[in-house]
């Protein structure tokens, strides 16, 4: 990576301050996660409202009501519904792509504000649909929303906040995504109340509200001195860093950026650029995080929780409740992580967090195929073994929540160089989105072939990915981003493939700035 001085004291310090500025302009950019947290818990719980699915997915309808014999893990299982809950990611997947070109040409800024009226319109096409196409085609555009978004949001948050406050800052994005579902979750058990029937058309157009925040936000907020320097306007990047960063003296981190911005512009193909050797570690990243993210089986958790909780006995009202207490536990663990991510670092979480995701997936396992068995009917459930199933659900959410949920945005959004970092970026979100829509198209069929042993199918992946942690994942806890090649070259195993030679050519370009 251009412009990075080794020092003996692992990596130059820029001066800088945590200034009120750049706390609110970071908390307003980081509110482009509520769209994404408000769909994960909107489209679980209006798919377990009786209303809704007796409009659109009569036939899911029937089996949940009038079969009480159907086995409770096959209940949800229909394609139609799958498809309603999935086609977002798809979508999300496919916008990304684009995103990534308009993020590098046009800034943070302009990607934001794509995100949040694409994002705009699907929750209106959502709140006033009258057939299964309508709210198919509002998910794709919620979906292209959310692309755009999550593509620019995370890497706004990581050249906008100073490097030492960096991972607390960028996971207010992570928070933002469970302050999103919790929204969602309680909304959801106060709109099903509302006689008539439509509360789930309140639940849907209610994104309506993120939706404008994002695209407000993205009008008010100011670009990165990155994006600026990238698009050639240096007086006024080098202003925008005095201002962000509180001080006068910002030479130091000026030049390293001005340096990195004119190695990115020889870069024709950045595309092409990630398949290089030396960008061997960050496409491994960029790729593995967001892969093991999804398998950690979060998501059916998170956007089939109240449909989750239903299949395994609880009622309609309940299951909404336990979601609402899993999206409670989730919002709180992430300000865990925000106090601890850049003083225990990113490793830390990762390893933590997978143990203990690991030990409660198998004890959840073992509680619902004790009482549920193979054949799915366990009869009437005593109170204390739904609240035992509620409570280690809710420490593995919490697990996620400080580990692998923001890290898994924090960690890839810090550690790309300028000039392949809106490629591998988009890479990111892609592997996230595609994976996402895998486990959500087929999480339903799984549940119902599966069953209990869907927990230990995750399992296994949380104890894969903390291997991986372990042996593959170098500490970047306060490592300014433009100095980020440091801990591949010292990293016993990427060290081979980052070229040593590079360290004197990013000195020579220090020099020349």
């Amino acid at each position: 990576m251009p412009a990075v001085i080794i020092s003996n004291g692992g990596g130059r310090e820029y001066p800088g301050n945590l200034t009120p500025f750049v706390t609110v302009t970071c908390i307003v950019a980081a509110m482009g996660g509520l769209i994404f947290g408000y769909d994960i818990g909107i489209s679980g719980g209006v798919t377990s409202m009786d209303p809704f699915l007796e409009k659109f997915f009569p036939s899911v309808y029937r089996k949940k009501n009038s079969d009480k014999t159907v086995n409770q893990y096959c209940q949800y299982d229909s394609q139609t519904l799958t498809m309603f809950t999935s086609s977002l990611y798809l979508a999300a997947l496919l916008s990304s792509l684009v995103a990534s070109t308009i993020t590098r040409r046009f800034g943070r800024k302009l990607s934001m504000l794509f995100g949040g009226l694409l994002f705009l319109v699907g929750a209106l096409i959502n709140g006033f649909a009258q057939r299964v196409w309508m709210l198919i085609v509002g998910r794709i555009l919620l979906g292209f929303g959310i692309g755009f978004a999550n593509q620019s949001v995370p890497l706004y948050l990581s050249e906008m906040a100073p490097y030492r406050y960096r991972g607390a800052l960028n996971i207010v994005f992570q928070l933002s995504i469970t302050v999103g579902i919790l929204v969602a979750n309680v909304l959801n058990y106060f709109f099903a109340k509302i006689k008539g029937g439509w509360g789930w058309r309140l639940s849907l157009g209610g994104a309506m509200v993120p939706a404008l925040i994002i695209t407000i936000g993205s009008l008010v907020l100011p670009d990165t001195p990155n994006s600026m320097i990238e698009r050639g306007d240096r007086d006024q990047a080098k202003a925008q860093l005095k201002r962000v960063r509180g001080v006068d003296d910002v030479e130091d981190e000026f030049n390293d950026l001005v340096a990195a911005s004119e190695a990115s512009s020889l870069v024709e193909h950045p595309w092409k650029n990630l398949l290089q050797r030396k960008y061997r570690p960050h496409l491994t990243m960029a790729v593995l995080i967001p892969f093991f993210q999804q398998l950690t089986g979060i998501n059916v958790i998170m956007f089939y929780a109240p449909v989750l909780f239903s299949s395994i006995g609880f009622k309609d009202d309940a299951a909404l409740m336990s979601a609402v207490i899993t999206g409670v536990v989730n919002v709180v663990a992430t300000c865990v992580s925000i106090y601890g991510v850049d003083k225990w670092g990113r490793r830390v979480l990762f390893l933590e967090g997978g143990v203990q995701m690991l030990i409660c997936q198998a004890i959840v396992a073992a509680a619902i195929g004790a009482k549920f068995g193979i054949d799915g009917n366990p009869g009437d459930l005593p109170k204390w073994y739904a609240i035992v199933v509620v409570l280690f659900i809710c420490i593995y959410v919490a697990a996620f929540a400080w580990s692998w949920g923001p890290l898994g945005w924090l960690v890839p959004s810090e550690i790309f160089p300028l000039e392949i970092r809106s490629a591998a970026q988009s890479i990111n979100v892609s592997v996230n989105m595609l994976f996402t829509f895998l486990i959500a198209q087929v999480f339903l069929q799984m549940l119902c072939h599966m069953k209990f042993g869907l927990f230990i199918f995750f399992a296994f992946f949380v104890l894969v990915m903390s291997f991986f942690i372990y042996f593959f994942l170098p500490e970047t806890k306060g490592i300014p981003i433009e100095e980020m090649s440091q801990v591949w070259r010292s990293h016993p195993f990427w060290s081979r493939f980052v070229e040593h030679a590079d360290a004197g050519v990013q000195m020579k370009g220090a020099s020349k700035v």
